[in-house]
């Protein structure tokens, strides 16, 4: 039988660690931070059940890289190497035949480059599909929030990373005004020029959250370990695609605007009535990252290669993943928010209240 790996590894320190190891999880959180680094590769569990619309049955292993968010952007490139290398090589035994790298295992260093060379089985940082997806949600959302991104403002934050900059290319046929946010001016100044060559957008930079003030569409995907937006970076009616993990939006945002439409980016349900995972991280019954989603689409396709690799994603693979995410029945799971399902009613509700909003802010404006 076909099948596949994926890592996955800790996000939230003592909440993950405790999914699998429930005692760890009353260790206060800097000691799993520091002991991760002394942790062996951990087996999680058999994935089974995933059946393409074609009717391809695969298999499938989740593996974990014992570090933390926190020890992998803390630590070395070289230290975070061996570890995942290491986890790679447990995959390996298990018999895998593809590893997908998740979370922060796909960012450090070089994207996934060195942990390919260091291993006998293709790798994919899944980085592909993750782009897909949220590009294809964001669409989705803005449209029943009723939308036209031609006549909106696009933002992308972490416009500058792998991810963020494709992101803005592919939005940039769909809108003609564009915001590019991120951390260092001159990494932004370079992506501009192709984002422009995509389409009609006027694009701006920024380094400045606030600059985002005036978008109506926003998909967040920075490596950053705490929230960059909050409340008052958004404007009534704005939808946000939060690809990130750890999350960029601040969970104040759910608390306290019931005007805006926050959307988790990446959710993808995975076709097969008898999908198990036999692991819960978090998400309903066949729910699944849009990174681990690529590697079962691969395995399914029997493509045994290297495919979303470096700090480079291409518009072509893109295209391509998306195609055979609907060729084998993968689809968007639906809008989730904080982990937690949207209504249509709520939808609704987020309308009414934005252009409530946006009424007060007119009138507020108005000369007497």
């Amino acid at each position: 039988m076909d099948n596949f790996a994926f890592m996955i590894h800790p996000v939230h320190a003592k909440t993950d660690v405790a999914r699998k190891f429930k005692l760890l999880g009353y260790l206060p959180e800097n000691w799993i931070d520091f002991f991760s680094g002394y942790f062996p590769p951990v087996y999680i569990s058999h994935i089974t059940g995933v059946r393409s619309w074609a009717g391809k049955e695969i298999e499938g292993w989740f593996v974990s890289c014992p570090l933390t968010t926190a020890r992998l952007i803390k630590s070395s490139p070289e230290f975070c190497y061996r570890k995942i290398i290491q986890t790679g090589h447990l995959a390996e035994k298990l018999g895998a035949r593809i590893l997908g790298l998740g979370g922060f295992t796909a960012v450090v260093g070089d994207a996934g480059a060195a942990v390919a060379e260091n291993l006998e089985i293709p790798v994919t940082t899944g980085n592909s599909y993750t782009v897909a997806a949220a590009v294809e949600a964001t669409k989705l959302a803005t449209k029943v929030m009723g939308i036209d991104l031609m006549d909106g403002v696009v933002a992308v934050v972490g416009a500058a990373g792998s991810i963020g900059r494709v992101c803005a290319r592919l939005l940039a046929k769909e809108s003609r005004d564009m915001i590019l946010v991120g951390r260092t001016l001159s990494k932004l100044e370079e992506v501009a020029p192709s984002v422009r060559g995509m389409g009609n957008a006027r694009v701006r930079i920024s380094t400045e959250m606030e600059a985002i003030r005036e978008a109506d569409a926003i998909i967040t995907v920075t490596s950053a370990l705490e929230t960059v937006i909050d409340s008052q970076h958004l404007k009534p009616g704005a939808v946000v695609c939060d690809v990130a993990r750890p999350r960029d939006v601040s969970p104040q945002v759910a608390r306290e605007r019931d005007d805006v439409l926050v959307i988790d980016g990446g959710i993808i349900e995975v076709p097969g009535q008898d999908l198990d995972f036999h692991f819960n991280f978090g998400f309903p019954p066949r729910m699944a990252y849009a990174c681990m989603a690529e590697t079962m689409i691969l395995a399914l396709e029997g493509r045994y290669e290297s495919y979303s690799l470096g700090k480079e994603v291409e518009i072509e693979r893109v295209e391509e993943m998306a195609r055979l995410a609907r060729k084998h029945g993968f689809t968007l799971g639906g809008f989730r928010s904080f982990e937690r399902l949207v209504t249509d009613a709520e939808i609704e509700s987020i309308r009414k209240r934005a252009n409530e909003s946006q009424l007060r802010s007119r009138l507020a404006r108005k000369p007497d």
